[in-house]
């Protein structure tokens, strides 16, 4: 007896290496797993709860795998200024750009910290998405790095979505540690990833010209192996790092942006089975003419995800669909390539192996929409189609 069964639906199962469709489907869950799924004619008997979803899509739900949504403040005011004419340097001297972030993070409570992130979650939500990664990052100092961590925690409480969280202490060097790059590194290392143990999934590390080196890049991916947490990167956006390369050397879950990364560095994510998170939010907001080499990924057999970065100083992103959008006209990616970069590619840059597609015995969430064929996920810009979500068969 299953405990609930969706049918009258067509399903997009990222099945094989394709979208796995099946035309008027059906779905059924058991313990908040999926027990069976398969032509609608083909349906077992037996069933509590059943809906008829009148033709609509169901997929997997939506995975946003690299956002940045706990943080205080905004930066609108900038952005007028920038648009205005003023340069961003001399903002950031004023103590603007991430320092005014860092500034009101530090500033806000617990409470205030989720208070502005239940709306950011939201709008994601009712797109379709079902789990969430959450990044730390705007503290920069432990206890605010830890804060951030906690709120983010908590909107998994507050909400119906997965949050898996992210200590991205090593994200820029903060003003009282200006000059002293290595140093922060190695507080990073030894006293806040050891601290995060219990609140954070995962350890990231901003590894680019304009953040943190190589050798702090290896002393924080140290720490984050002695506490038994996997990492990810935020590589080669602002020029070539190698991030690549080291990402796959260090088994990394991800390598995030990658606007510069060289081929061979690709071909090494390739063969290590490392995930390039792709963020066309930052190329749009920032207007960025360099692009990662999506030729080069495809031709060393790189698995591509895509996120909406979703951040207040470089993108303000919160929707995933446009996100979707953006991977196709700006980078060129294909539909079934942006499709399956929202679910189960999403799903292996977080290290989730039990959701992103539709199978049984995976976790039965799912997103359903109202349109004539998937594609459309991807072509509107500014339409949700999204009519409901499932999370762990509810």
């Amino acid at each position: 007896m299953f405990d609930r069964v969706w049918l009258n639906a067509h399903l997009a199962t990222m099945q094989g290496t394709d979208l796995g469709l099946v035309e008027d489907g059906a779905i059924a869950a058991k313990d908040g797993r999926i027990a069976w799924l398969g032509p609608r004619a083909a349906l077992p008997a037996g069933g509590i709860e059943t809906t008829d979803c009148g033709g609509a899509w169901i997929l997997p739900g939506l995975i946003d795998c690299h956002t940045h949504l706990v943080f205080g403040g905004d930066r609108a005011d900038e952005f007028e200024r920038r648009l205005a004419g003023e340069d961003y340097q001399a903002i950031l001297k004023e103590g603007g750009g991430i320092l005014s972030t860092v500034r009101a993070t530090r500033a806000a409570g617990e409470e205030e910290l989720l208070a502005v992130a239940l709306p950011r979650a939201e709008a994601l939500m009712a797109e379709g998405v079902t789990t969430i990664e959450i990044k730390s990052g705007y503290g920069l100092e432990q206890e605010a790095e830890l804060r951030q961590l906690r709120a983010a925690r908590r909107l998994a409480e507050a909400l119906p979505v997965v949050v898996r969280t992210t200590l991205l202490a090593a994200h820029a060097v903060p003003p009282e540690f200006a000059g002293r790059r290595a140093e922060y590194a190695r507080l990073v290392a030894e006293a806040m990833v050891p601290a995060a143990q219990g609140l954070a999934d995962a350890v990231d590390i901003f590894h680019d010209p304009l953040a943190f080196d190589s050798e702090d890049a290896r002393l924080v991916i140290g720490a984050a192996r002695r506490a038994g947490l996997p990492v990810k990167l935020h590589g080669d956006q602002h020029g070539d790092m190698g991030s690549a390369a080291l990402g796959a050397e260090c088994g990394a879950l991800s390598v995030d942006h990658l606007e510069h990364a060289n081929a061979a560095g690709l071909t090494a994510m390739g063969r290590a089975g490392t995930v390039a998170v792709l963020l066309p939010g930052a190329t749009l907001f920032l207007r960025e003419t360099r692009i990662p080499d999506i030729g080069a990924m495809r031709a060393a057999g790189v698995r591509m995800a895509v996120s909406t970065d979703m951040n207040p100083g470089s993108s303000p992103a919160l929707s995933l669909l446009l996100m979707l959008n953006l991977a196709c006209t700006l980078y060129r990616l294909t539909v079934t390539e942006a499709l399956r970069g929202a679910t189960v590619e999403a799903a292996a840059a977080l290290g989730l192996d039990d959701r992103g597609r539709l199978a049984p015995g995976l976790r039965c969430d799912l997103a359903l929409y109202r349109i004539a064929r998937p594609a459309e996920l991807c072509y509107w810009m500014g339409r949700n189609p999204c009519i409901g979500r499932v999370l762990e068969g509810r």
